[in-house]
């Protein structure tokens, strides 16, 4: 508090010798301005003591730090976004433009070093401070932030000449929907669902909270906030989503499931709804289901050679498990669609239990699997053995009744495919050692394994090489011996990936095709760590490895790699 306080009577005293301002009306905006809280220079412009173009252009005297009247700045929206707005209001501070790596923006206080650094961090660029008036820049921090309203009417005139039409599922005549079905709410949910599939997001998310409510988009994995539509829109948005999804309206105290189909122009894409009570309303996720984006062709994932050759093997055996696995969101089941696609033949029978059914693929018998009414992955796939089938998928080895089911199938002259929950393949062995299945029966029915991550691929757009110091390297993990004779790229950011200097995703693979060694080890009872080495003496390439690999193709970037893999 000190400091502060001295602060506040140098500028005072600066004032006072620069003939601005007299000792009397300084004493009196000090008692002013211990009463309010307020900063000085904020007090003396609102009592019209002092032009604060006069205190503006003193302070960049005194601080050798540009000022800039924000009266004659109009900025971009796109700039706006790059800083938050709680952060915006708690610091008094706005974004002004962006030259490459560094974002100007206007501080009343531009020579606090925290707040600059926080919003480095925060924003991911360079900081040029420049200096502002207070009081103006707070009137335009509040034009700037407080534009919702303007938002949504513009999102509501987006919408007008949208070849749009939701299938909606038969309603209850009865269900009070008269708010729910207000034309501006109608077409709010309408754009939101739409400019989520534009944008490529895989799930959007509305959220209530007391005073606000955010919707976001995940976009390429990471989650975006587009808008906060009013908060007195809060029940009749949870509620239009309800009827879409045919969604009980009037029960907002257990979490629903419930599905929407959208037609856009040509294409249909189906949406997974969950809702969830949270403490001001309900929460509801959407996943975005659009099977135009689904890649299926295999050689377009980026396996490297040995992977793909072996991967390929597996999927071709005509008995056998293959098994994909990963965090949730890692493209595990889009892995399993591509590898059932590539096989999906008249002359076989294909037959997939799925915790939900995600997508629909012509020629493959897909069941629902319903927990609820004892329709589990195990009755699933007690039933598929008795329906003649090749190829099996099971959703997810979740425990020892499905997992024994599924070996013997595979034991049997069946090639089962599923996933599992692992950071890596040969670390998948030992989960279904310890879930209880015999090592002798593991070792017999796996044929390869996958462990797979997604990265974050660097904009083609506004792509350009990086260099990483020493110290940036030693923070990543990554020796300077490793970073011999790579060359790095980044994304400068551009419209085009919305300044993120990422578009789109790509695959990490670790392919353990199951050698004569590696069963040997499997029965003897092996540790990861030995299956691990024994792997990679074969050939294998670590997650991270594999990673190293599209860095130096100049797929993405190091931080991405870092963030998904484990050092070695």
């Amino acid at each position: 508090m000190a400091t502060a306080a001295a602060g506040v009577e140098r500028l005072g005293e600066l004032l006072v010798r620069e003939g601005l301002l007299t000792r009397e009306q300084l004493l009196g905006a000090l008692e002013e301005q211990r009463r309010t809280g307020m900063r000085l220079g904020y007090v003396l412009v609102k009592l019209g003591l002092i032009q604060e173009l006069e205190i503006t252009k003193m302070l960049a005297r005194q601080y050798r730090i540009p000022a800039v009247d924000l009266s004659r700045f109009e900025v971009d929206p796109k700039i706006i976004k790059l800083i938050p707005a709680e952060i915006a209001v708690k610091h008094d501070v706005l974004p002004l433009k962006r030259e490459g790596r560094t974002l100007t923006v206007a501080m009343a206080e531009p020579t606090n070093v925290a707040v600059i650094e926080d919003l480095k961090f925060v924003t991911r660029f360079d900081i040029f401070p420049v200096i502002a008036g207070e009081f103006t820049l707070r009137t335009a921090i509040e034009r700037y932030y407080e534009q919702t309203d303007a938002q949504l009417e513009t999102l509501l005139k987006d919408m007008e000449d949208e070849d749009l039409e939701v299938i909606e599922e038969e309603q209850d005549e009865d269900a009070p929907t008269q708010v729910a079905d207000d034309a501006p709410v109608v077409k709010l949910i309408n754009g939101i669902l739409t400019d989520a599939v534009r944008r490529g997001a895989s799930d959007i998310h509305i959220e209530p909270f007391e005073k606000e409510i955010r919707v976001r988009y995940r976009v390429d994995g990471a989650l975006l906030e587009v808008m906060k539509p009013p908060v007195k829109l809060r029940a009749a948005l949870t509620s239009r989503v309800k009827i879409m999804s045919n969604l009980n309206i009037a029960e907002r105290r257990v979490p629903q499931d419930g599905r929407i189909k959208l037609k856009m122009g040509s294409r249909v894409i189906d949406f997974r709804v969950s809702t969830l009570p949270v403490i001001h309303g309900e929460k509801i996720v959407l996943r975005i289901l659009d099977k135009g984006n689904l890649t299926l062709d295999l050689q377009k994932f980026g396996f490297e050679p040995k992977a793909e050759k072996d991967l390929m093997r597996a999927i071709l055996n005509p008995y056998g498990m293959v098994l994909v696995t990963g965090p949730t969101g890692s493209g595990k089941t889009t892995t399993l669609y591509s590898a059932l696609s590539r096989i999906n033949t008249m002359e076989v029978n294909i037959m997939t239990a799925e915790d939900p059914v995600e997508y629909n693929i012509h020629g493959i018998n897909q069941v629902l699997v319903r927990t609820d009414i004892g329709m589990t992955f195990a009755a699933a796939l007690r039933a598929f053995l008795r329906q003649d089938p090749n190829i099996i998928m099971v959703g997810e080895v979740r425990d020892l009744e499905t997992g024994s089911i599924a070996i013997k199938a595979a034991l049997t002259g069946h090639l089962v495919l599923s996933t599992l929950h692992t950071n890596d393949a040969p670390s998948t062995v030992t989960r279904m050692v310890d879930m209880g299945i015999e090592p002798f029966n593991v070792a017999s029915a796996i044929n390869l394994i996958v462990a797979q991550r997604l990265v974050r691929r660097i904009c083609e757009s506004c792509k350009q090489e990086h260099q990483y110091s020493p110290e940036e390297l030693s923070v990543l993990g990554i020796s300077e011996r490793e970073a011999t004779g790579i060359t790095f790229y980044k994304g400068a950011g551009c419209d085009a990936c919305g300044d993120t200097g990422y578009k789109g995703r790509q695959g990490l693979y670790e392919v353990m095709a199951m050698s004569p060694e590696v069963r040997r080890m499997i029965l003897r009872g092996g540790s990861t760590e030995e299956l691990r080495n024994q792997a990679v003496k074969e050939g294998m390439l670590t997650l991270r490895v594999d990673g190293m690999q599209k860095i130096r193709k100049g797929v993405t970037t190091l931080e991405e790699v870092v963030k998904e893999t484990a050092a070695e």
